[in-house]
């Protein structure tokens, strides 16, 4: 698992496209300089690991363009310690850029082909998630409640209201929310049934996927 000047050199060159974009969070920005993204793709997607665009991945998902993981998380507000529930672990990739930053990182994922391969693949790279489960990220994990904060990072038809009862209060709900092309969304919890909601801009996700079973 190779990390090499080059790889370096482009993650800064990313990092300085992320800059150009508006991404200001600097612990972010460290994260995503730091973090060997082209680890956590197919070998013939190298060339492509440090463009910031989204790429294939198994099971017909994608690892998410830089730029959506780093406005997501910079969404997200995020302490060390903040304890957050990832929708979608997927490769894995922006499940090391929370643990990196320091939060208890909970995850679920609907495709047992990348549980099986995302679980054995981020302790290799010493990024160790409380608790990662196969399983419907529709119903979130009612026994880890409550959290800090929950990131989804597939494309939802409709807001989730397990989820939204699964916040703290001041807690916050980072999700894309539309079928074809999603519109980013923050709820952040303010009461037992109060959520102040503000919207983002468009975004493409593969879609969040329910368990039909």
């Amino acid at each position: 698992m190779n990390d090499t000047f080059k790889h370096k050199g482009l993650r800064q060159q990313l990092v300085n496209i992320l800059i150009n974009k508006g991404i200001t969070d600097a612990a972010v920005l460290k994260t995503i300089g730091h973090i060997p993204r082209h680890l956590f793709m197919d070998s013939s997607f190298l060339d492509h690991a440090y463009q910031d665009k989204a790429f294939p991945i198994a099971a017909d998902q994608t690892i998410s363009q830089p730029y959506t993981v780093a406005f997501q998380t910079e969404l997200l507000k995020l302490n060390r310690d903040s304890k957050i529930l990832e929708i979608g672990t997927g490769s894995g990739y922006q499940t090391a850029v929370l643990c990196e930053l320091g939060a208890k990182v909970f995850s679920i994922e609907r495709q047992l082909e990348l549980f099986k391969k995302t679980s054995k693949f981020l302790p290799k790279l010493g990024y160790r998630p409380r608790k990662l489960i196969f399983g419907d990220g529709y119903k979130g994990m009612p026994e880890e409640a409550p959290f800090d904060g929950i990131i989804v990072t597939a494309g939802a038809p409709f807001v989730p209201t397990p989820l939204l009862s699964q916040l703290k209060i001041g807690g916050r709900l980072v999700i894309p929310v539309g079928d074809t092309v999603q519109t980013m969304t923050l709820f952040i919890r303010k009461g037992l049934k109060e959520f102040e909601k503000h919207e983002f801009g468009e975004f493409r996700f593969v879609p969040l996927l329910e368990d039909k079973n």
